[in-house]
């Protein structure tokens, strides 16, 4: 559950200031990611866990509205739901804690369980609010029946080499980017690039904001700018991208693509208030890029 402040400015080490409006928004990276693709796609089943409070029965209705399958969340008793503590300055930039609680338990005792959901999928969609130790082995049983893999390495942390080699979609920010590569003696970008894809990852999409997105592979360099639009609130705009491409991956089975209509579902998230509160169903997405090109 994101809890989300705005705020005139940030306070400094030791001050209190006075804020403005106060939300309590369903997120959680993986259920964004989820439910993003489940409303600009079809059969999308979240797998991930959460407490036994409050805030579990409103983040499950969150996504069963969206049309995400919900029968494997896991209901840890004692435990709480994720939260993150989220603060929107008036340009719409945030800043995030997040305390992940629940999504810790996601052991591999409880992958285990749901393995064979894997395997039937056409696509797993992965981010790091979960265990590195689930984070492998959902890779490895993935890599095993060729359900393709896209992992956005957000929070970042170092990756072990292994479950690198087999990600066929890598999707950092520029910071996470670096983030990844702490060890190595890479500088510029390209040789960034150049570590990660002689890892072994097939495309690399780093994320740019306001600049765009730049695509990577051993045969090609891609550059395609975002969509101009007013920034209200920026939270999830990452995840509804990631969402977005790996509905449009399964419908088209065109990289460019993809990330046309995921660039598009990022826009319009940007203008809209909160996390899931700013995921679009495939009609509202049309209406904005109507609006848009009039």
């Amino acid at each position: 559950m994101d809890l989300v402040i705005e705020a005139d400015r940030y306070p400094e080490e030791g001050e209190t200031i006075i804020g403005g409006q106060f939300e309590q928004i369903p997120g959680g990276k993986g259920a964004n990611q989820a439910l993003a693709a489940a409303k600009l796609g079809d059969e999308v089943e979240f797998i991930g866990a959460c407490g036994d409070d409050s805030f579990a029965s409103k983040l499950k209705s969150s996504l069963r509205s969206g049309g995400a399958k919900i029968d494997n969340i896991f209901e840890i008793k004692g435990v709480s739901t994720g939260v993150a503590v989220i603060t929107v300055d008036p340009a719409g930039n945030n800043r995030i804690i997040v305390s992940p609680g629940a999504n810790y338990e996601l052991n591999l005792e409880k992958i285990e369980k749901i393995k064979n959901k894997i395997i039937e999928a056409k696509i797993i969609l992965l981010q790091l609010e979960i265990p590195i130790s689930a984070i492998e082995k959902i890779v490895e049983i993935a890599a095993a029946n060729n359900t393709k893999i896209i992992l956005d390495p957000a929070p970042a942390q170092k990756l072990s080499d292994y479950i690198l080699s087999k990600i066929d979609y890598l999707l950092p920010n520029e910071g996470e980017l670096d983030l990844l590569l702490t060890e190595a003696k890479a500088k510029t970008r390209s040789e960034k690039i150049s570590v990660l894809l002689n890892k072994g990852i097939k495309n690399i999409i780093v994320t740019e904001g306001k600049k765009g997105i730049n695509l990577y592979n051993k045969n090609e360099k891609l550059h395609l700018n975002s969509l101009k639009v007013k920034a209200v609130d920026t939270t999830a705009a990452g995840d509804v991208f990631a969402g977005a491409f790996a509905a449009s991956l399964i419908k088209e089975n065109n990289i460019k693509k993809s990330l046309e209509f995921a660039i598009k579902a990022a826009a319009y998230s940007v203008t809209k208030r909160g996390a899931q509160s700013s995921i679009p169903d495939q009609k509202e997405l049309n209406v904005f890029l109507a609006e848009r090109s009039k």
